[in-house]
């Protein structure tokens, strides 16, 4: 009996240590949250809550890696959205990431669809000594392949092996899979939401048994372990970054941006955003003569991107107008001016406005113009869009529905 008792409170220490442990350092994540607000933001206490919002969806993305990716059986997990709102997604890329070992040899399969962009990154492995205060600059690319090269059959159907080295005889699809690469990420960019049809992505590893064990007691624990670390990592690695800029002299100005985890021939502008309720900046620029996709989303003050899915806060090339003299004109006001292409801070009067060309002849930085509201209507082009607000309702209602419809999860 007493060897049992003894047993049983083992095993109880078996969770409680672990368990007791990530919770104690859960707790400090918040500490550290506030501590890395910027100053004009800290005492603010809905940019208070909103920042524990934040910490929230980075602790959904990592609870979700912890639970379901496996480099020895991967699948292709979602890894940014509208719920985990993190590192500022785009509104039109649907982001799955998988975890792989850079010796395994893997197969991808699925079925075509019709979006114009989607490219596979290969990205260096995260250690637990990778510090993302810093910003997700150990992001780095490896390589991208890019699924539009693939043979497609008659069936829309898709066949592609990735490994260091091609097999010998081995005749069909082919990516090298790089050393060091720690996992994939795949980014497909819908501009029409409600035709184009995404790709569907399986992925399985070839070079050990399909079937998976049962994860050993301490792969578990050290999934646990550095859980908490990474969910604070994750959540404060990008909040001072409006504020940089802001320091940096580009409020209501643009600039160019780099980041190291940027999707391959894409040119990416930003600056950061201030207006009141009588105030609106319009954003103005000349449309590529060729290009293959180009948009333009609003952040809040921590850099996550606003609510795209209920609000008109992105607009990309199938979505706004552009004005006959070859100009897309954006508008960004606290109220809806009733201009098609309105932006929708959604209650922020201060953010991020962030833009893309991708695969364009030009890119150019747009300029920026502060207006009174009450000058909108003289400043813009006579043949401007206007929208009712029945209008912009359905077509909010709309926007909603086709985004639902993409494979999100």
């Amino acid at each position: 009996m007493g060897v049992l008792a003894s047993a049983a409170v083992s095993a109880a220490d078996g969770l409680q240590e672990p368990w007791k442990n990530f919770t104690e350092d859960l707790q400090h994540v918040g500490e550290r949250m506030q501590a890395r607000l910027p100053e004009r933001l800290r005492d603010d206490p809905q940019v208070q809550l909103e920042a524990g919002t934040l910490i929230l969806q980075a602790m959904a993305r990592e609870v979700l890696e912890v639970l379901g990716a496996d480099e020895s059986h991967p699948v292709f997990l979602p890894s940014l959205g509208a719920v985990m709102n993190i590192f500022q997604p785009n509104a039109d890329t649907v982001y799955l990431n998988a975890n792989v070992d850079d010796h395994g040899t893997y197969r991808l399969r699925g079925q075509s669809g019709s979006v114009r962009i989607i490219k596979m990154a290969q990205f260096r492995a995260l250690t637990d000594e990778v510090a993302f205060e810093e910003g997700p600059s150990s992001f780095q690319a490896l390589s991208y392949n890019d699924f539009n090269d693939l043979s497609i059959d008659d069936q829309g159907r898709f066949d592609v092996l990735l490994s260091r080295k091609r097999p010998q005889g081995y005749s069909g699809d082919w990516w090298e899979l790089q050393p060091g690469t720690g996992f994939l990420m795949i980014r497909q960019m819908s501009s029409d939401w409600a035709n184009e049809r995404d790709w569907r992505v399986a992925i399985e590893r070839m070079d050990i048994g399909v079937q998976r064990d049962r994860p050993g007691a301490e792969e578990l624990e050290a999934r646990l372990s550095r859980l908490s670390r990474r969910i604070g990592d994750v959540a404060l690695s990008l909040v001072t970054h409006v504020e940089d800029m802001r320091k940096a002299g580009y409020l209501n100005r643009l600039r160019i941006m780099h980041t190291p985890g940027s999707l391959e021939g894409q040119f990416y502008y930003e600056g950061a955003y201030e207006i009141n309720a009588s105030e609106a900046l319009v954003v103005e620029a000349r449309v590529p003569e060729d290009c293959v996709y180009w948009s333009a989303i609003l952040t809040n003050d921590i850099y996550q991107t606003i609510d795209w899915m209920n609000n008109q806060s992105s607009l990309n090339d199938a979505q706004a107008h552009v004005d006959t003299d070859g100009v897309v004109r954006f508008v960004l006001s606290l109220d809806d001016p009733g201009v098609h292409n309105w932006l929708d801070p959604a209650g922020h009067a201060s953010g991020a406005f962030q833009g893309r060309w991708t695969g364009c002849s030009s890119t150019l930085i747009p300029g920026v113009t502060k207006v009174a509201l009450a000058d909108l209507d003289d400043f813009l082009p006579a043949d401007t869009v206007r929208v009712t607000p029945a209008e912009r309702e359905t077509a909010i209602r709309e926007r909603r529905m086709h985004f639902q419809m993409r494979p999100l999860w």
